[in-house]
């Protein structure tokens, strides 16, 4: 994976960590609203690991937090 890359999915995942915060979830609670695993999510969030994810999942993950899925991809905050 080239490293531009590897920093913007780690900000994305940032990003989702973030915005759940501010909702008050947990992400047990944020992956059920979801529809995806807690172990996935907890990946897609951690800083170290870099993982690829759809665009339907990032759209879902969006929805949950009741947000618009640019919010996940801006990387100016």
């Amino acid at each position: 994976m080239r490293s531009k890359d590897c920093e913007r999915l780690k900000r994305i995942g940032l990003n989702i960590a973030h915005y759940r915060k501010l909702a008050n979830m947990t992400q047990i609670q944020l992956a059920e609203k979801a529809n995806v695993s807690r172990t996935f999510l907890g990946s897609i969030e951690a800083a170290n690991v870099q993982v690829s994810i759809s665009i339907e999942t990032l759209f879902d993950i969006a929805d949950a937090l009741n947000i618009k899925p640019s919010q996940l991809l801006n990387f100016d905050f």
